[in-house]
């Protein structure tokens, strides 16, 4: 595995073997039809389906109306035009007025797979592979653009997408989450609201119940500043199918009607303080809970276990949110 290799080398030799899985695998089996070739591509790690998250796009290429591939750069191809036309976006409409041609998009969604790499909260490897298939979208010019963004990408266009070819997988990136999480840190000392959460994971009932990566994924992004130095940015996204269910408690409740409402809570996420770390999340809990539970731990009513009160309560003391 690992062996005396960092984590970041270690996972750059992998892809390889995961982009050749992408290429020969095709999207109309599904997820678990991924999950298997990865399995055979990778037999050492046990990879799962955690997230598929879309509806997005990124910006393509151009094609003629004969559907014939002019550029794979939508973006670079007009850079260049407008350049070789001193940046007269006029000129370049007239130059291409009697052509037909046509922008495209990469529509897409991102699957996240996960594997253990270890006892950790954060000691796992995370998968994210993009499931993505080219659009024609609108005739370029046609609308008669005065800035760059309404001639690559403007909004309100009655062109109905019609796909260029086949759904595919593409390889995005492959990381140990603990150690993009230790990398965050080596950077700015201060722990980010992210290091924060896995600790309280760490800390609560939910760790001895269930894995942090059975119920959330990390989304990274890593960036230069101005200064060239590394910015990095970390968003947990739970897991779950569809929206956290509603709250079923009111501001002022307290005492068994609380407890009751926490329970009906956890039982429907899957796993003992899911409240707290939604509330932290996705806000699908008030926080006011927090107040009210310490409050009645205070006052005896001991319905969460020590260690979970603990946490809830190091959370009033420093608050934060992600």
């Amino acid at each position: 595995m690992k062996q005396n290799q960092g984590w970041t080398e270690y996972c750059k030799s992998l892809s390889p073997a995961i982009v050749e899985t992408c290429a020969k695998t095709p999207v109309s089996a599904g997820p678990a039809a991924l999950v298997k070739a990865l399995s055979n591509a990778l037999p050492e790690w046990k990879f799962r389906h955690a997230l598929g998250r879309g509806g997005w796009y990124r910006l393509g290429g151009i094609v003629d109306g004969a559907g014939q591939r002019v550029s794979d750069s939508l973006e670079s191809w007009v850079e260049t035009a407008i350049d070789e036309r001193d940046g007269d976006i006029t000129r370049l409409i007239d130059d291409f007025a009697g052509q037909q041609l046509y922008a495209t998009r990469l529509v897409g969604q991102t699957h996240y797979l996960v594997a253990s790499a270890g006892e950790g909260s954060d000691d796992f490897l995370q998968l994210e592979i993009e499931d993505l298939q080219e659009m024609r979208v609108h005739q370029l010019f046609v609308n008669e653009p005065t800035t760059l963004e309404e001639l690559v990408d403007p909004r309100g266009g009655n062109d109905a997408p019609i796909p260029v070819g086949l759904p595919f997988y593409a390889f995005r990136r492959i990381q140990h989450v603990g150690n993009f999480l230790k990398r965050m840190l080596a950077q700015k000392p201060e722990p980010a609201s992210i290091h924060r959460l896995v600790d309280d994971w760490s800390k609560s009932s939910a760790c001895s119940a269930t894995t942090f990566y059975n119920h959330w994924v990390i989304a990274t992004r890593e960036h230069l500043d101005r200064y060239h130095q590394p910015v990095f940015r970390a968003q947990p996204i739970a897991t779950l199918a569809g929206e956290p269910p509603e709250f079923e408690a009111s501001a002022g409740t307290s005492g068994l009607s609380l407890q009751e409402a926490l329970t009906r809570f956890d039982r429907e996420i899957g796993y003992p303080l899911a409240w707290y770390f939604h509330m932290l999340t996705t806000k699908a809990v008030p926080h006011w809970v927090a107040q009210t539970v310490v409050e009645d731990a205070l006052a005896g009513f001991a319905y969460l276990p020590q260690r979970d009160v603990d946490v809830v309560r190091g959370w009033l003391h420093r608050p934060y949110s992600i």
